[in-house]
């Protein structure tokens, strides 16, 4: 995973929701971060590889990317840092576009008009439900309960 910005790092310690009390299974993005940030998801479902985007996440807040029990053990981020520049990417190449978004495969990209981005890959560990944490600093955050 590469990350255009030096003072920011990836935090990608999660947590499956693995209390006794029910808990929604949903993928969440939390951003740690002082700064507004841009997401876009990858995953492949049963008709094949989507990419869908933007949420966008406040300072210190969370969204809820997908709703429901995940489908799929990886998934697949790319997100932007509005306020002071920078990414964090990988090396899954993946279609995006400048606006909101839903890509049905990841092929030939800029043929079909979109662009092309590194997502980073998650390993959710087949858990139902999965938080993912960007922090701007270089110690990892504590799991999420």
């Amino acid at each position: 995973m590469r990350f255009h910005r030096p003072a920011l790092c990836l935090a990608l310690l999660t947590a499956g929701l693995l209390m006794s009390a029910p808990a929604k299974a949903d993928l969440r993005m939390c951003n740690t971060t002082g700064s507004r940030i841009g997401v876009a998801i990858g995953y492949r479902d049963a008709q094949g590889w989507v990419t869908e985007g933007w949420w966008n996440l406040s300072p210190r807040g969370c969204e809820t990317l997908l709703r429901g029990t995940l489908a799929a053990r990886f998934y697949y981020v790319y997100a932007l840092d509005y306020d002071k520049g920078g990414e964090w990417t990988g090396k899954s190449v993946m279609c995006t576009r400048n606006k909101e978004f839903t890509i049905r495969g990841i092929e030939d990209c800029l043929a079909r008009g979109f662009d092309r981005s590194g997502f980073f890959e998650v390993d959710t560990g087949e858990q139902k439900s999965w938080t993912i944490q960007l922090t701007d600093n270089n110690t990892p955050a504590a799991p999420r309960p």
